[in-house]
């Protein structure tokens, strides 16, 4: 075995433990922000969308319609969002 292949070998080793307690992400409910009516075929596709993504990532997703301004409120509501 040469040495760069020895050394590689065993790098990818030592990260093995840190690779294994890694958390679930997301690990809280996710809110997907609809900036239009309730009721609309955004709404609609994003409540498709949604269960989807709950059967995928395993966590619950709150579809909320933010209405008005032509969509900005919506928009402004996810820009000024806490990640």
């Amino acid at each position: 075995m040469k040495r760069r292949d020895f050394i590689t070998l065993l790098g990818g080793a030592a990260a093995w433990p840190l690779a294994a307690h890694a958390q679930a992400y997301p690990s809280r409910t996710i809110t997907m922000v609809v900036p239009f009516a309730a009721g609309g075929s955004t709404d609609a596709i994003a409540r498709i969308l949604a269960e989807g993504l709950h059967s995928e990532l395993g966590q619950p997703i709150v579809v909320e319609n933010v209405g008005g301004a032509g969509g900005m409120t919506g928009v402004n509501r996810v820009a000024k969002a806490a990640c």
